[in-house]
């Protein structure tokens, strides 16, 4: 008998596959469709063998699928069959538009439900880098560089003047717009972390200061999706260690 109509928003955690939760495992195993970010590790989908699997992710610059259809695939596809998992990479509400598919879900009468996950922001604790530190700092900042229009967003400027330490999504392609932000608020020795593919086995880190950041990138190329850090704890950032070998009990 097919389920009735359901969304279950279900965060994927920030790339490596092992960093989904136990309860998100639980959803996917009880999908009927499976709407998944291009950023998930697809052999998640292993847990939804039953289910329909319909990528809908959505990269910069290149060809995705807009946020209207995937709304539309979500209510479409829960009224057909049912159960319909809606796999984001990271948490759903941390720059993922969860709320705009939840509430859209909501209006036509879906019943709805989230499981949060592993936010892309806790990833520079893979290589040592404190998003606060005791007597370094005691906040940080997470901001988006980039606005729905596809400029560099006021935030950044806000951001290079006053917060201690920034984490910034989306902003590989703009680094020189926040360099010259921070350079104008005088920061130009502030410690730099870019943290490229950071859950992942070919994951890196490149480091400097808002003064050199850009030649070193332009050296290593670090690759999207990358997280750029700034602040005194970005000079702590180390290699990360090889965790590949470690052996995990399947998940019943």
């Amino acid at each position: 008998m097919r389920n009735y109509p359901k969304l279950t928003l279900v965060g994927a955690g920030p790339g490596d596959p092992e960093l989904i939760t136990i309860k998100g495992v639980k959803a996917l195993q009880q999908a009927d469709v499976v709407l998944y970010d291009a950023l998930v590790d697809p052999t998640l989908l292993q847990y939804a063998p039953q289910a329909v699997h319909i990528p809908v992710g959505k990269r910069a610059g290149k060809a995705s699928v807009s946020q209207t259809t995937i709304n539309r695939l979500i209510v479409e596809k829960a009224k057909l069959h049912g159960h319909v998992v809606r796999l984001k990479g990271g948490d759903p509400f941390v720059f993922a538009r969860g709320f705009e598919e939840l509430n859209y879900a909501q209006s036509f009468g879906l019943e709805t439900d989230v499981v949060i996950g592993i936010s892309s922001v806790m990833l520079p604790g893979y290589y040592g880098i404190p998003l606060t530190c005791r007597g370094v700092n005691q906040s940080f900042t997470v901001l988006t560089a980039t606005t729905s229009e596809g400029v560099l967003s006021q935030e950044v400027i806000h951001a290079s003047k006053h917060a201690p330490t920034a984490i910034i999504f989306m902003g590989l392609g703009k680094l020189d717009l926040v360099v010259d932000a921070y350079q104008e608020a005088g920061r130009g020795g502030l410690p730099v972390a870019i943290v490229s593919n950071g859950s992942l086995d070919h994951g890196t880190v490149v480091k400097g200061t808002v003064d050199d950041i850009l030649e070193k990138a332009e050296e290593e190329k670090p690759a999207a999706p990358a997280l750029l850090v700034f602040g005194e704890g970005a000079s702590e950032a180390f290699v990360k260690t090889d965790h590949s070998n470690i052996e995990v009990q399947e998940i019943a």
